[in-house]
């Protein structure tokens, strides 16, 4: 497989033929995130994609759903990603579901209609990062979409039927606005009542411009008692009605891993006993991106 750069998936795509169509991410603006600094955004070149995929139909023919590769496959023309669909379906044609991640831009310049017609293609997951629901917050990291443009871009997915991730990360709005933050972002994720809900813990990196911000003391990220009160904030403000949520990642110091709203108090009992400081964490030599 033709592989450039970092190749970033998520936890769950761990067994997906991982297909990598575009390079870097088309936004890179993000203060926080360090995956694709200095990688030139390009739609690689077909000929290069065709050739994995007769290589994929020799080497992985017990892996049931692809990934696509980098950070917002979405960005490529609907007209292009339909045939690379149909590719997909002639070449592998025991794969069952296409995955990719998509920002809140590039979700919100598809119609409806073109959703649905990528969901009958085969699109059947789409991980989307909020990482917050707090204005303010959304507009210093430079993500580039604001909590209501998230609501109508996660609204969009759901409608089209199709399985919607959401990210969310503790300790990105920093101290100041750390309950607001996690308040908030509940409440956005309550008005998409998203497939799947994911927490991550920020991790601050050299190369970023949070990270140098951090290192001047111009940002500050909560101490460990103070994520765990974010993150309990924010489980508390959950009202959807049917999800999975996972705080299981590397990042995190301990695992949450149910589904709500039937986990939601043994979510916060265990929050608790992190705050009461009786519950085992994971060591910082442990936790990773």
């Amino acid at each position: 497989m033709h592989y450039e750069g970092h190749i970033i998936r998520p936890p769950s795509e761990a067994n997906a033929i991982i297909l990598q169509v575009t390079t870097g991410c088309s936004h890179n603006h993000c203060t926080f995130c360090g995956a694709y600094q200095g990688q030139k955004f390009r739609i690689k070149e077909e000929a290069i994609v065709e050739r994995d995929l007769e290589f994929a139909a020799k080497h992985f023919l017990h892996q049931s759903t692809v990934f696509l590769a980098d950070g917002d496959a979405l960005v490529i023309p609907q007209h292009r990603l339909l045939q690379l669909f149909s590719r997909i379906k002639e070449t592998l044609p025991w794969i069952r579901r296409i995955n990719l991640y998509a920002n809140c831009r590039d979700i919100l310049a598809r119609t409806p209609d073109e959703l649905m017609a990528l969901k009958n293609a085969g699109l059947g997951r789409i991980y989307m990062g909020l990482e917050s629901g707090h204005d303010k917050t959304l507009q210093a990291i430079q993500k580039g979409a604001t909590a209501r443009e998230m609501v109508l871009a996660g609204q969009r997915v759901k409608n089209a039927s199709i399985f919607l991730s959401i990210t969310c990360l503790l300790g990105i709005a920093g101290i100041r606005y750390s309950l607001q933050h996690a308040a908030d972002t509940a409440e956005v994720l309550n008005q998409i009542e998203p497939n799947q809900i994911a927490i991550l813990t920020l991790m601050l990196l050299d190369n970023t411009e949070l990270g140098r911000a951090a290192a001047q003391e111009i940002f500050q990220l909560p101490d460990k008692l103070g994520l765990f009160q974010e993150l309990r904030t924010m489980i508390a403000g959950l009202q959807v009605s049917r999800g999975q949520l996972q705080a299981n990642h590397a990042s995190n110091y301990f695992s949450l891993d149910g589904r709500l709203p039937r986990d939601k108090d043994v979510f916060l009992a265990t929050i608790d006993l992190a705050i009461a400081g009786v519950l085992n964490l994971k060591p910082e030599t442990l936790r990773g991106l």
